[in-house]
């Protein structure tokens, strides 16, 4: 079977404990669906045109924002979503996927992150009320959605290395179209979003590949990966 061909937009650190989790949690999802796997990491700063990332069968933005390329990030995941490549953000790539969203589909040209640009008009990711270091929390997911398919149940249990997620002042807005918010925490903030149309597009505020550092398949990427497998067979 020919390799599924996996491009992780970030800035490779070993000292970041998701970057370590990844390839593992890769492996896994390989053993579970029998689908093999070729991955290659992607600095930000050099995706300066989408051309290269068109041999790809699917992009996941991994956590380790701010990254070197904002721009770098943003259009690799302008990419995916415009070219229907399945998509997998996780942390920093939950939070770029919807600056990327507000900015080319809601034309918010002044919507930005609230880590990198301090001085912004509009904050679509804000800091958290209550910063998510290195916790675990039970999330509940949408009926119906990618999400709950995935995982096969209404809730789960998750891991966060975060301070910075969706303002709540535009999540009206930024979910009244295609984007879903599909994942909240016990106390109703959005965790995950998914786009409605797109063959796989899925951003999660927490890192479901921590999973593989305990040996445990992650659901998600199981389910990216099957779609990336549906997309190289397209």
């Amino acid at each position: 079977m020919t390799p599924r061909r996996i491009g992780l937009i970030g800035d490779r650190n070993d000292d970041i404990v998701a970057h370590r989790a990844i390839p593992g949690a890769l492996a896994l999802a390989t053993e579970a669906t029998g689908m093999p796997v070729r991955f290659e990491w992607l600095p930000t700063e050099a995706i300066t045109s989408p051309e290269p990332l068109s041999h790809l069968d699917g992009l996941w933005c991994v956590p380790g924002s701010p990254y070197q390329s904002m721009d770098g990030a943003l259009l690799g995941i302008r990419h995916a979503r415009e070219s229907g490549t399945p998509f997998l953000g996780t942390c920093g790539g939950f939070q770029h996927a919807v600056v990327e969203y507000a900015r080319h589909v809601l034309d918010w040209t002044d919507a930005d992150h609230g880590e990198t640009a301090s001085d912004a008009a509009r904050w679509v990711i804000a800091p958290l009320a209550c910063a998510l270091v290195d916790t675990t929390n039970q999330v509940r997911l949408t009926p119906g959605s990618r999400m709950a398919a995935a995982y096969g149940a209404s809730q789960a249990t998750e891991g966060y290395h975060c301070r910075y997620g969706l303002n709540p002042d535009f999540q009206a807005q930024l979910t009244a179209g295609p984007l879903r918010a599909t994942a909240h925490d016990e106390t109703g903030e959005v965790r995950a979003i998914e786009l409605e149309g797109h063959p796989f597009f899925v951003a999660t505020l927490f890192q479901p590949e921590r999973a593989a550092l305990v040996g445990q398949v992650p659901p998600l990427v199981k389910a990216f990966l099957q779609a990336c497998a549906g997309s190289a067979s397209a």
